[in-house]
C-alpha cells in the first residue's frame, strides 16, 4: 500500500464500513482537534469511544473515557490515533493484540501522524491503514459537505459524491 496517496474509493470503503471508533488521545478541551472530530463523527452516526489515560472515568460528549484499548467493553471497527507518530507504534501493537477480541479492522492515524513500521505491522495483521488524514475532513470532502459549507473544493461536477446517498443516509443518527 502506498501511504503517500489513497484513492477516494479506499477511504470511502473504510468510512462506509466503519460503525464504531475508539479515539485514542481524545480530549475534553472543546477547542482541540480531537474534540471537534469526535463531535462531528458522533453527529454523523458513528459510535465513538474516547481513550485517554489522563481522563479515565470522565466523559467527553456524554461518552465514558477509557484508559486503554484493552479496557473497552464493546467491539471497535476502527482505532483513530490522535497521538504523535512515535506513540502510534505502541497503540497499533495494542490494537493488533486485541484485534480479534474487539474486532478491529482499521487503523487510522490523524493529520501529522505517520509511522511506517506501525502501518506495516497492522497490514501484516490484516488491518486497513490510513495515515496523515482526518476522518472528519475525509467524510466532509467525499460527501460533498465541504462544498456545501462554502469551501471551494476546486471541482465542478455533475457526479454524486462518493459517500453519496448511501453513506449520508447511513450516518444520520437513528438510521443505523
Amino acid at each position: 500500500m502506498n501511504h503517500d496517496r489513497y484513492t477516494d474509493q479506499y477511504i470511502t470503503g473504510i468510512l462506509d464500513s466503519v460503525r464504531t471508533i475508539a479515539m485514542v488521545g481524545a480530549s475534553a478541551t472543546t477547542n482541540r482537534p480531537s474534540y471537534f472530530a469526535m463531535k462531528y463523527l458522533l453527529g454523523k452516526g458513528y459510535e465513538v469511544t474516547p481513550v485517554n489515560p489522563g481522563l479515565v472515568a470522565q466523559e467527553i460528549l456524554g461518552r465514558k473515557v477509557y484508559r486503554a484499548l484493552a479496557d473497552l467493553p464493546a467491539p471497535v471497527d476502527m482505532v483513530d490515533i490522535f497521538r504523535n507518530s512515535a506513540a502510534a507504534l505502541e497503540i497499533v501493537r495494542e490494537a493488533i493484540a486485541l484485534r480479534e477480541r474487539l474486532g478491529i479492522k482499521v487503523i487510522w492515524m490523524q493529520l501529522g501522524v505517520r509511522n511506517d513500521v506501525a502501518a506495516a505491522e497492522a497490514e501484516a495483521a490484516g488491518m486497513a491503514v490510513v495515515m496523515n488524514r482526518c476522518p472528519k475532513i475525509e467524510y466532509g470532502r467525499l460527501s460533498g459537505e465541504i462544498g456545501w459549507t462554502g469551501v471551494n473544493a476546486g471541482t465542478i461536477s455533475s457526479k454524486r459524491p462518493l459517500l453519496g446517498q448511501r453513506g449520508l443516509q447511513n450516518h444520520v443518527i437513528g438510521k443505523r
